[in-house]
């Protein structure tokens, strides 16, 4: 009788690791930082960041040069000039406004900017990871950079230098 116990214990024992699942973790961030493709598409997207954020300095000085005339003016215009140079200046700050909310907004032209450069090597990393989980018949792959939080992470988990074995780097 014992020895029916133990080996229905033991079958259900190696059932039950048989179904464990396995898993892994990578830092995505860590990846990408070693990619040289994704530092130069930064490199990209900030000086086009700096050249947008100059034009709309440039546009804000313009502003409030208006403004210090407009109040050093202010006396000495007469209500249909002074109410020019009021709509005048509205004009303007909404320009800047605009130009602002196109460049940086939410869906603006560095989102966009972003999207072309940065996604298609997002893409290319995540298409690895996809390829080293299959393989290596992982359940699922956890990252670890930002959006998840892991409280502790066996270092051995860490497939993050097998993907960048995968892409060519190292």
């Amino acid at each position: 009788m014992k020895k029916i116990f133990l080996v229905i214990f033991s079958l259900f024992i190696i059932g039950f690791t048989a179904n464990a699942q396995r898993y892994a973790i990578v830092d995505t961030k860590y990846i990408l930082d070693k990619l040289p493709e994704y530092q130069d598409a930064q490199k990209k997207l900030d000086q086009t960041s700096e050249q947008w954020q100059k034009e709309i300095d440039d546009k804000q000085a313009a502003l409030d040069k208006m403004y210090k005339d407009y109040e050093a003016e202010q006396v000495m215009l007469s209500e249909d000039l002074r109410k020019k140079r009021e709509d005048e200046i509205f004009n303007k700050e909404k320009e800047v406004r605009d130009l602002q909310r196109k460049r940086f907004g939410f869906e603006g032209d560095l989102f966009k900017k972003r999207q072309e450069l940065v996604k298609p090597i997002q893409d290319k990393v995540y298409n690895a990871i996809q390829k080293i989980a299959v393989n290596r018949m992982y359940d699922f792959i956890l990252d670890k950079s930002e959006g998840i939080t892991v409280i502790f992470a066996d270092p051995k988990l860490d497939k993050s230098d097998d993907v960048l074995k995968e892409l060519g780097i190292r």
